[in-house]
């Protein structure tokens, strides 16, 4: 059944106008008044409901019944990472919401590309929070990762601790542990943050910052991976 985000309160019984996004989405998809069709708005579970009236921009909807479905995972694992250009983030924050990711934390590196500021990086950002969020009508996930807003690495690193009590550093450097070992001695459900550089990595210097501001230097093995894939290939191993 189509799934669509609706990011309002949902009782059963309610009549409501659809969010603009989500009313969109409803017409694209031919819906006609009588169709069912499942609304999540975030918070949990999902609801059943049914469409009411199809306007020219607008669509009435009935809510009817809540399911307590979570398709969450059992570990929050958030991702803070450099940038990667081009069309790479955008396919990065979908294939991160599919599997799960909490949040997911844009930084400008040393060796980031895509520099972003004021009114871009604000676009931007609502950009990528709404491909998590199609990411998770796609998939069925009912909790929409949170995309923070764009931040200098260095700033952010002053106010990790508070995100995760294991925060990881993906790292190339000699010393780095391999990513299972360290996991696996941590409960199943223990929160983890992962820090990953953009293309061409971290700079020696921001290695450095992020293990004297806590960080654990991790490995993932003795291949080199995209920024994109190191993300993700982080993200699994945690959630596995």
């Amino acid at each position: 059944m189509p799934r669509f985000h609706c990011p309002v309160p949902l009782t059963a019984g309610a009549e409501l106008e659809l969010p603009a996004a989500a009313a969109r989405h409803v017409q694209v998809l031919r819906h006609q008044p009588g169709d069912a069709i499942t609304l999540f708005n975030g918070e949990g579970g999902q609801w059943q409901a049914t469409v009411l009236r199809m306007g020219r921009s607008d669509v009435a909807v009935r809510v009817d019944t809540f399911e307590a479905v979570e398709r969450e995972p059992q570990r929050r694992v958030h991702l803070a990472l450099g940038m990667p250009a081009n069309e790479r983030m955008d396919w990065l924050v979908e294939k991160a919401a599919e599997l799960g990711v909490a949040s997911v934390q844009p930084l400008h590196t040393a060796h980031s590309v895509l520099r972003l500021s004021g009114d871009r990086a604000t676009k931007k950002q609502v950009h990528w929070q709404q491909v998590a969020v199609a990411a998770c009508e796609q998939c069925g996930g009912n909790r929409v990762p949170l995309v923070q807003p764009v931040a200098d690495l260095a700033a952010w690193l002053r106010g990790s601790e508070t995100i995760a009590p294991l925060r990881c550093v993906l790292s190339l450097a000699e010393g780095a542990r391999p990513l299972a070992d360290v996991l696996r001695g941590q409960p199943a459900d223990a929160p983890v943050l992962f820090l990953s550089g953009p293309e061409g990595g971290l700079s020696p210097s921001e290695d450095q910052q992020a293990r004297a501001a806590g960080f654990l230097p991790v490995t993932l093995g003795p291949r080199v991976l995209r920024a994109e894939t190191a993300a993700l290939a982080a993200l699994v191993q945690a959630l596995a």
